[in-house]
């Protein structure tokens, strides 16, 4: 648990709020900017749908502010914490430590250090943000097997021990930089039935590890387990087990080099909670346990790297129409088959690739659009009853790369309109950049379970 008593001004879960009093608020932050030293922001228990409402309302279209109708996005933290108690229901003996590449979002950190999660850092920017929470460095994986010098240095002097590598010039730089590191070899696995095959870049072949563990032992370097990971978007619930078996032969072969492993790191790729058809949760889980407890002791420490896990169904990104463009066909009255089927219009939106639709070239996402706000209408998780046509969504830049969806099935929309998208929580804000001058979008926060307030 994480000493916040400090920042018990700045983060606060408030009580439901009545629209017109949240209404208020929001106006006044479009207005004025928050003042440098408020780290946090405000986290409330309206539901989603009230969130968005409020904040639509909030726009004032005779204000001059170019950017008060901005998309942005409602974080629930509560679905974080729901993902939290599941994680620990059914992988109950290994520690959850979060992937901070995923979604650095600083209340998502508070969340999750107050429930006693670990994390997981690639860069030195990453262990600060950590550090800077006051959680205990002991909590900290650097799970970048190639690192540079400096970060190695700062581990050093900031006490983060737990450090991965998959080759032998990074134990030579290790053995300089911070020879008390507690060292994970990080393995190669089988990750052809993943979206992300992180193997390409990283993990040490099964017929290379006995050479890396007699270089680490000639160096006098503390090696204490294995790492692993299936890659990012695994579809195979048995790439888990399968993996979890190439590690136990890395422990017993650490034996003949003088070393007794008790650490073992299973890696990422877990689904978020919206993925409900072919590999779920569940079903990772049901293999990935069993095989854990099958071949390692209750000596061994089992953790894992969850990212999307935690934040992919936590965030909806709401978006407005700032412009459309009708292309014109063929005026006869016939059309053909292959016409009707072909998108009318181009609708562009306030954020696209370069911004929070990063995820779909960089994670291979695809991200549906649906009607939020349509003729001044409300229509959040309701079935616009006007007929559709295909469209194409475009993002604001001037880069035609910038296409967020080729073809949807959407009503007519006008400018002024706005778009929702779901499960936008994972390898989107943290890749955002403003490219053509374009803002990274805005994130409210609400809960949905009200026992988060306690874990603050």
């Amino acid at each position: 648990m994480i000493d916040i008593s400090l920042q018990q001004d700045q983060f606060e879960v408030v009580p439901a709020l009545v629209q017109p009093t949240l209404v208020e608020v929001l106006k006044s932050r479009v207005k004025a900017e928050m003042a440098l030293d408020v780290a946090l922001p405000q986290v409330h228990t309206l539901p989603i749908d009230q969130m968005l409402q409020a904040r639509l309302a909030s726009f004032d279209p005779e204000m001059e502010d170019a950017e008060a109708d901005n998309a942005f996005y409602i974080a629930d933290l509560g679905e974080v914490y729901r993902q939290h108690l599941r994680w620990k229901a059914l992988l109950p003996r290994i520690e959850p430590f979060f992937a901070m590449k995923c979604n650095p979002d600083p209340m998502v950190m508070r969340l999750l250090a107050s429930l006693g999660a670990g994390f997981d850092c690639a860069s030195k920017n990453e262990i600060q943000s950590v550090l800077n929470m006051g959680i205990d460095p002991s909590r900290i994986i650097y799970a970048n097997p190639c690192k540079q010098n400096s970060f190695v240095k700062y581990a050093y002097t900031n006490q983060v021990r737990m450090m991965t590598f998959d080759n032998a010039e990074e134990l030579h730089k290790i053995k300089r930089f911070h020879p008390e590191a507690q060292l994970v070899l990080r393995i190669l696995t089988d990750d052809s039935k993943s979206l992300c095959k992180l193997g390409l870049k990283f993990g040490a072949p099964l017929d290379t590890t006995g050479f890396l563990l007699a270089t680490a032992q000639e160096l006098g370097l503390d090696v204490i387990g294995v790492s692993f990971h299936v890659g990012s978007g695994c579809f195979d619930a048995n790439a888990f087990g399968e993996a979890v078996i190439r590690a136990r032969r890395v422990f017993d072969q650490a034996k003949e080099y003088g070393y007794e492993f008790n650490f073992l790191d299973v890696g990422g790729g877990f689904p978020s909670a919206h993925v409900t058809e072919g590999i779920t949760f569940e079903k990772v889980a049901h293999i990935l346990g069993p095989t854990v407890d099958a071949l390692f002791g209750p000596e061994i420490r089992v953790i894992a790297e969850p990212g999307r896990y935690y934040v992919g169904s936590a965030f909806t990104l709401a978006t407005q129409v700032i412009a459309r463009r009708t292309i014109v066909r063929d005026l006869a009255e016939a059309f053909s088959a292959e016409q009707s089927q072909s998108p009318s219009h181009m609708y562009y939106i306030n954020d696209g690739m370069y911004g929070s639709f990063n995820c779909i070239m960089f994670d291979h996402q695809v991200c549906e659009p649906k009607v939020l706000v349509k003729d001044d209408a409300f229509t959040y998780k309701q079935v616009v009853a006007e007929p559709h046509g295909y469209a194409s969504v475009w993002g604001p830049t001037c880069d035609s790369i910038d296409c967020i969806s080729p073809k949807s099935s959407l009503p007519l929309m006008e400018t002024g309109d706005w778009l929702y998208f779901e499960n936008m929580g994972a390898y989107t804000i943290t890749a955002a950049s403003q490219f053509n001058g374009f803002r990274k979008s805005e994130i409210l926060y609400t809960t949905s379970e009200q026992e988060v307030s306690l874990h603050f």
